[in-house]
């Protein structure tokens, strides 16, 4: 008489919980974007350019003008955080062509048409042009030690440093990606995009006070997400830095600002690749 064995049912590996996949997602796409700096390592090169020249030559000019009132820091100290928001800015800003590369070489259409969240396609773009800027931190902090700036070293100093150029960067990149989903062609984003960049620099606190604003131009400058990163930064990274308008509220901005456009982004990704 045989003996049966009942069959033993497939073991099924539990579903990862939705939370760890969304993060998965996200750093899968950020990690694709980081990657893509090996095939071309010379564009951290080119972006030292802007800020030595904004700093040794613009930042040496402005700093013999005695009539700027910037809180009794020497100018080029109080120079030196906008400078650092303003090449993160221009840099960020231009991010929206890669989108309309990745949707003429149907890259785009692949991330679509994966199971991932388009929230997460989204927020993965945001971090790797966050992870791109930190370069940037390096750049100005050399100048900045080069040209004598007093610039704080403290770790916790460095960290909020760090922070904030991330978010900086993936606010604007995602304004940018933003943009790039409603023109929908190289020529016409340019075209934007060098119209957007000059405003909202000269529409914050980057290189002159918010005391020395006409009325109107301070009333931009409160709206303009770039005042509140300079704000940030020149609180965290010079010697003798205050804020404006307050760290907590630096730091809410640029969230509640990161919040908004991933979600227009993400909604606005399927127009993008039709």
């Amino acid at each position: 008489m045989s003996s049966y064995a009942p069959a033993v049912p497939p073991t099924v590996s539990p579903e990862p919980p939705a939370a760890l996949t969304y993060v998965r997602d996200v750093a899968a796409v950020a990690g694709a974007e980081i990657r893509k700096l090996r095939h071309d390592p010379l564009e951290l090169l080119t972006r030292a350019v802007q800020p030595i020249l904004w700093l040794v030559v613009f930042g040496q000019v402005m700093a013999r003008l005695r009539g700027v009132p910037t809180g009794g820091l020497p100018y080029l100290d109080f120079m030196a955080p906008g400078i650092l928001a303003q090449s993160v800015l221009f840099i960020a800003i231009f991010y929206g062509i890669a989108t309309i590369w990745d949707r003429d070489l149907g890259i785009l259409q692949k991330l679509l048409v994966s199971p991932a969240a388009r929230s997460a396609l989204a927020l993965g773009k945001a971090l790797s042009s966050g992870v791109r800027a930190l370069s940037q931190v390096v750049i100005v902090y050399l100048v900045a030690v080069l040209m004598h700036i007093h610039v704080h070293f403290q770790l916790a100093n460095i960290a909020g440093v760090l922070a904030l150029v991330v978010m900086g960067s993936a606010l604007f990149s995602m304004f940018s990606v933003v943009i790039a989903c409603i023109v929908r062609t190289r020529e016409r984003f340019m075209g934007i995009g060098q119209i957007l960049t000059m405003p909202l620099f000269f529409a914050s606190n980057a290189i002159y006070p918010l005391s020395l604003m006409p009325a109107w131009l301070r009333a931009l400058a409160a709206i303009n997400p770039l005042s509140y990163q300079v704000d940030g930064l020149r609180t965290l990274m010079v010697v003798g830095g205050t804020s404006a308008f307050g760290l907590g509220m630096d730091f809410a901005v640029s969230l509640v600002g990161i919040a908004v456009f991933v979600a227009l982004a993400a909604k606005l990704y399927p127009r993008m690749a039709a």
